[in-house]
């Protein structure tokens, strides 16, 4: 698979982007920021009710080929949507209305760089990459990420990004220019693990106290497949803060019953069935699904870590155990925090009546995006095919089906 952990002057990826940058700005970039995209295994839509998520990074990367300018303008292009922007880091008081959405994260990332005193320079930049845009593997994340290594490389501060403490304080940050420039309310899970991120490991994260852990994948013989279902995600946005709203609403209620709770997290789920009665029923199935995925990301990191110390008859069994704690997932995400698709259910349908495949889930935000599924390699051709074939006579719609190595995170590469 390509990856950048091999990326020098020389190599097609290199290339390619230095010649873009050469075109656009009539010399040679001298770095190149490059922030993974992500999957969660299992986890989702607990990161922002303070809970446990599972994630990996994976080698689909934004790339920022870029330079430091003589002054403190920001010159940008970017490749994948043929589109430039402009702005001078002494005026960000205010985002201009015509100013493109994927520039909104550059001027965040400016911003907030630059709040507690730091100097900023200016930056020509190109942005390029293979993270898919709106498939719910975190593309937004890894601009926001690369953008900040961009800025701190060409401002000569990268060294203080350095410990993984330093590195939290940085997802910290990106997470605040999703909420304060482009109005998604994320939790911290998708700027932490294209930072933290180390292959052939899952990051067994807690989004409250973000404690963590890289836990050994020990997949063995299986692999990750991810399933862009193609479906552009349009009430994602929307419905996300909708999902938090709800959440919070069923934290305010259930703090009558269960004093000095601050969010699902806190919650038992011998608790909570003692209580939700007294909820709205929608506010009961969100809360539900919550608190239920909780458990499962502990029992399902607990297998996974079991799994390198069990001997070879009780390894598929543990396997087996996180593909249903996957399928569970699914489940609940389609009936209870229901931001599952049509499109999305059909596909971990034809993945789980594939002999190989251990479980499979939508991953991201839902409405669309993408399925992570598990599946033997043995299982991988038959996978592609029937996966692409089945989904089209249904739809309409040829899938893209990635075969995706675990990544490390974020890196900046030095070319002169």
């Amino acid at each position: 698979m390509r990856t950048f952990r091999t990326l020098d002057k020389n190599s097609n990826q290199t290339s390619f982007i230095t010649q873009k940058f050469e075109e656009t700005f009539g010399g040679p970039p001298t770095f190149i920021a490059a922030a993974p995209g992500r999957v969660n295994l299992i986890g989702e839509h607990t990161d922002y009710n303070d809970g446990y998520v599972f994630p990996v990074a994976i080698d689909k990367y934004i790339n920022i080929a870029a330079r430091k300018r003589p002054d403190r303008r920001v010159t940008l292009h970017a490749l994948d949507v043929d589109d430039s922007w402009e702005f001078s880091i002494d005026t960000l008081s205010t985002i201009p209305p015509q100013a493109p959405t994927w520039s909104h994260y550059f001027i965040g990332v400016a911003s907030l760089l630059q709040a507690p005193g730091r100097e900023i320079s200016g930056i020509d930049a190109v942005i390029t990459g293979d993270v898919p845009i709106g498939a719910g593997l975190s593309s937004s994340a890894a601009l926001s990420v690369a953008a900040t290594l961009a800025f701190l490389t060409a401002s000569s501060e990268l060294e203080t990004v350095g410990s993984e403490d330093n590195k939290k304080k940085l997802a910290a940050l990106c997470q605040r220019v999703e909420h304060e420039f482009v109005d998604v309310k994320c939790g911290i899970m998708d700027q932490t693990i294209s930072l933290l991120g180390q292959k052939n490991h899952a990051l067994f994260l807690d989004c409250r106290s973000l404690e963590y852990e890289h836990v050994p994948l020990n997949l063995g013989e299986h692999a990750i497949a991810i399933c862009n279902t193609k479906v552009k995600r349009e009430l994602a946005a929307s419905e996300y803060n909708k999902r938090r709203a709800e959440c919070e609403r069923g934290v305010e209620i259930l703090s009558r019953w269960i004093p000095g709770i601050s969010s699902l997290r806190d919650i038992a789920l011998t608790d909570f069935k003692k209580y939700e009665e007294e909820l709205p029923a929608l506010t009961q199935k969100r809360c539900r699904y919550v608190i239920e995925e909780n458990a499962r990301v502990l029992e399902a990191v607990s297998v996974l870590k079991g799994r390198s110390q069990s001997a070879s008859e009780e390894t598929d069994a543990s396997l087996i155990r996180f593909g249903s704690l996957m399928n569970a997932s699914h489940n609940g995400l389609r009936d209870d925090y229901e931001v599952s698709c049509k499109e999305l259910d059909l596909l971990t349908d034809i993945a789980r009546s594939i002999t190989g495949v251990i479980g499979s889930r939508m991953t991201g935000a839902g409405f669309g995006g993408c399925t992570v599924s598990i599946v033997h390699q043995d299982a991988l051709e038959i996978f592609q095919t029937r996966v692409t074939t089945e989904y089209h006579e249904q739809t309409g719609i040829e899938p893209e089906i990635y075969l995706c190595n675990v990544s490390d995170g974020a890196q900046v590469f030095r070319l002169f």
